[in-house]
């Protein structure tokens, strides 16, 4: 799947998780043991308006979550996701913050922050926490080109074993040290 459609898919997914939440889950805790349900929301709303911004070529601009998430979100999205359709954008090498990197690792990295943490936040709000199976396998695709052993150390856990049966998005958390 082109990784423009998988940012879609991941996207719409995760539009519907973020405004399933409510206010009164802001305080609770998360499967990222450092983060409350609301420093989560703040942090995937705003690498997808930082990473749109990058992508766009525009200045990273201070982040403030908005009362509706929900709403914030699929604005930010779709200028995301309009900035990575540009053509070319792909092909460029663009800084969305940890330096300058090919467009198209940054785009995986945006699709994988995406996607693992709309399964945090379903878990923590108790959502179904399953992604749309296109979804976990581009994210798991992802996720394997870019976590190496030195990324994985301080950002994800040691990989967790997945049954035989897991499903593509218990595979995906196992990989990325969660608890499926």
């Amino acid at each position: 799947m082109d990784v423009t459609e998988a940012l879609d898919q991941t996207f719409t997914h995760a539009h519907g998780v973020i405004a399933g939440v409510t206010a009164g889950q802001y305080g609770d805790k998360t499967p990222c043991d450092e983060w409350t349900v609301r420093d989560l929301l703040e942090h995937m709303v705003g690498v997808v308006a930082g990473m749109g911004a990058a992508a766009a070529g525009q200045p990273r601009t201070p982040f403030e979550l908005a009362a509706d998430p929900g709403a914030q979100f699929e604005e930010v999205a779709t200028a995301t996701l309009d900035a990575w359709r540009v053509p070319g954008v792909l092909d460029r090498v663009i800084d969305g913050g940890a330096g300058p990197m090919p467009a198209r690792v940054l785009a995986g990295i945006n699709l994988l922050d995406t996607a693992t943490h709309t399964w945090d936040l379903a878990v923590a709000t108790g959502q179904p926490a399953e992604l749309p199976d296109d979804v976990a396998a581009a994210a798991t695709e992802a996720g394997h080109m870019i976590v190496s052993p030195e990324l994985r150390s301080g950002r994800f856990g040691p990989e967790q074993s997945a049954s035989d049966v897991a499903t593509t998005t218990q595979r995906l958390v196992a990989f990325l040290g969660r608890t499926p």
